[in-house]
């Protein structure tokens, strides 16, 4: 018992130190228990802060005004907010600062076991890390900057008086924003070149005999290529003790789907049932649905049939859109009948399916529509296929000719073509919804295809929803190429596994 005592008082003794900056290099893991609860809520929340950065970091520059102004307000609504100027006091309400500091700390390291599986997953994870770091330490006022660094063991030498003189010329004609009058007003670091080799590729420093000398308000880059470096070892240490955590049959599926957890909105069927009418698919899909469900739902009148993927992904779009099971069961009837289906054989091989969605059969659970994650990363189309992400996986060329036919303008395609390229696929999506809509900017963050559709009646109907019309039977579509029929698909993993993977995924979709 006395060793207990004092292993919690040594380590509230060394939190209370490690809080003590409002930044750090996460050098030391933390070492209290927390709650599983306590773990996926700030696992949770540090992925939405993270995906914040990369959107914002795609649409604005960075550290600019509307860059800065955004970024503040969610780390403000998450409670990662770092005021530089603040003490400990509680607030009048939420936490106080030490206990963001212990959030931040608690949950960058949850993040670390997610992100270190893959090397796309960690390049990824330590960009989005070092733009927040980039931020926060802007933040500082200079005398909490020198106190991280010495805190951290970055012992730059400064230049002598008698030295920043003799090189005043040089310095204030090689760097950046620098001026006679600041030379003498600041210190200068002499640092090994090959530890500031951003700022010797943008030519901002005076560089001599291996040495740059950088102005004290330029340091930040020589921090940030620390970090990075310790952050990329700290991801490949961590990647070899996966083994032990996935052990832990309570961690290991919470871990694997924060890779590409969505965390937004779930669009659940029970606030929008019976909002729509089967006669509205057509002019819907057409205004309102998002590529990837425009795509899949041409491909369903055209051939009259779709594959497991296709169908999974649209049947739950349409349910979240507002399509009640009995709608549901009508639309896939009444098309699969016109290709080599009857309607005895729909009912047979694949009505099961139908009802499954809608948590009727099997273990009754009732799914939420795929999110952008979700059908960006996981069940890859593949030839005959209409399901997927057109930005993801549709060659340029034919996302393009798609583009094209939709009356996307010239401009508008290299836009979006250029996002493609960079892989941002979520966000070329809502650049297609800002010119098909001529919206200059969109007000959300894209995430979810059931989102795009509200987005869009929002925009079209003035922010009125939908009127839901009177129902009538749909009209008859020409027949053209018929895919093949297909039996109905196998039951999933086992039961323990899949009713934990479920539960995981309610917890992304409420939070």
């Amino acid at each position: 018992m006395q060793f207990s005592s004092r292993r919690r008082k040594f380590t509230n003794n060394s939190q209370t130190e490690l809080y003590s900056h409002p930044l750090q290099f996460y050098g030391q893991p933390p070492l209290e228990n927390i709650s599983l609860t306590e773990f996926e809520t700030f696992a949770v929340e540090r992925l939405k802060l993270l995906k914040t950065i990369d959107n914002l970091g795609v649409s604005y520059l960075k550290l600019s005004e509307q860059y800065t102004k955004k970024l503040t307000a969610e780390s403000k609504a998450l409670n990662f907010l770092y005021r530089p100027e603040a003490d400990d006091r509680k607030p009048p309400s939420g936490p106080t600062e030490q206990e963001k500091r212990r959030k931040d700390h608690i949950s960058h390291f949850i993040l670390r076991l997610a992100y270190c599986q893959t090397e796309d997953l960690r390049r990824w994870f330590i960009q989005q890390e070092v733009d927040l770091f980039r931020f926060r330490f802007n933040d500082l006022h200079p005398k909490q900057k020198l106190e991280f660094l010495h805190r951290n063991n970055l012992q730059y030498d400064t230049i002598s008086v008698e030295e920043r003189k003799a090189l005043s010329d040089k310095l204030v004609n090689s760097s950046y924003a620098v001026s006679g009058v600041t030379v003498e007003d600041q210190d200068f670091y002499k640092v090994p070149f090959q530890d500031a080799l951003d700022l010797v590729r943008s030519r901002k420093v005076y560089l001599k005999a291996g040495y740059v000398y950088i102005p004290h308000q330029d340091i930040v880059t020589i921090v940030l290529n620390d970090f990075r470096t310790r952050l990329s070892k700290a991801l490949a240490l961590t990647a070899r003790s996966l083994p032990a955590v996935h052990s832990d049959e309570r961690l290991q599926p919470l871990l694997n789907h924060l890779s590409h957890a969505y965390v937004g909105q779930d669009y659940s069927i029970q606030k929008n049932v019976g909002k729509i009418s089967l006669e509205q698919i057509d002019s819907l899909s057409g205004k309102s649905f998002p590529l990837c469900m425009r795509q899949v739902h041409q491909g369903l009148r055209e051939n009259h049939h779709l594959r497991h993927g296709g169908r999974m992904q649209y049947g739950l779009f349409l349910k979240g859109i507002g399509l009640s099971l009995e709608q549901a069961l009508q639309f896939w009837r009444s098309e699969f009948i016109k290709g080599k289906v009857d309607a005895d054989k729909f009912d047979k091989a694949y009505a099961y399916s139908v009802r499954h969605m809608f948590g009727k059969e099997g273990k009754r659970t009732d799914y939420t529509p795929y999110s952008c994650m979700k059908v960006i990363l996981s069940n890859a189309p593949s030839q005959g296929d209409h399901h997927g992400c057109p930005f993801r996986h549709s060659e340029p060329e034919l996302l393009k000719q798609k583009l094209q036919v939709y009356k996307v303008s010239p401009s508008g395609i290299i836009q979006i073509l250029e996002l493609v390229k960079g892989m941002h696929y979520q966000l070329a999506c809502q650049k297609y919804f800002e010119l098909t809509h001529n919206v200059e900017e969109a007000s959300f963050s894209l995430n979810h295809p059931n989102q795009y559709f509200i987005e869009s009646q929002k925009v079209l109907g003035g922010g009125r929803d939908i009127k839901r019309e009177t129902e009538a039977p749909l009209k008859p579509q020409e027949n053209s190429t018929k895919a093949p029929s297909e039996a109905p698909e196998a039951a999933a993993n086992t039961q323990d596994v899949a009713e934990m993977t479920e539960e995981l995924d309610s917890f992304f979709q409420d939070a």
